[in-house]
């Protein structure tokens, strides 16, 4: 058996993972999350928790939101703890500006994961057609689904529907790319 370790600022991250892993991972490689209370708590702990993994044949993911930082900086920081802790490979992915960007890059899922309808037609709209410069995605997702969206659960019900190949978020897609090409070593 062979490991993807998803390192992650928070739950609603785990809840987003478990939704896409199973349709990209194969039968031989299971997921593990360990998830930090924040993203300073990830940046704090990254390089001790990298380097006391004691599992075999293990493949690493860190992924964490951008917020207010600049998207460059934020990875170039968390790619030197990696490099830090002897594990320069590690896939390292920045939500840009939030989780919620990946959702607002499909709304249908979003329409599909909440039971709502009349959201999906929204993507046509100009303020969502980049999801990944829109400021404040998860208030802004509160405010389009009329407050039913929730970090957490609505991580758990929109992901199983985000699609993987029609995504207009960049960073959602970047991260998907990921990693299919860290599987791609994997195998």
């Amino acid at each position: 058996m062979k490991y993807l370790a998803c390192f992650l600022e928070e739950q609603s991250a785990k809840e987003m993972l478990k939704g896409i892993l199973p349709r990209l991972l194969p039968d031989d490689i299971e997921p593990k999350y360990i998830v930090f209370e924040g993203k300073y708590d990830l940046e704090k702990q990254l390089v001790h928790k990298l380097q006391r993994w004691l599992e075999p044949d293990t493949f690493f993911l860190v992924m964490r939101d951008q917020d207010s930082s600049e998207c460059k900086d934020v990875k170039k920081k968390l790619s030197d703890l990696c490099r830090e802790a002897g594990k320069p490979e590690t896939l390292v992915r920045i939500a840009c500006h939030e989780l919620e960007s990946f959702y607002f890059g499909d709304l249908s899922a979003v329409e599909k994961g909440l039971g709502i309808s009349n959201i999906a037609g929204q993507q046509k709209k100009a303020k969502y057609r980049d999801p990944d410069s829109i400021i404040d995605p998860s208030g802004k997702l509160k405010i389009l689904t009329k407050g039913n969206y929730q970090h957490i659960m609505g991580s758990r019900n929109i992901a199983p529907h985000l699609s993987l190949d029609n995504n207009a978020s960049r960073s959602f897609n970047a991260l998907v790319s990921g990693i299919k090409k860290l599987l791609a070593t994997a195998i």
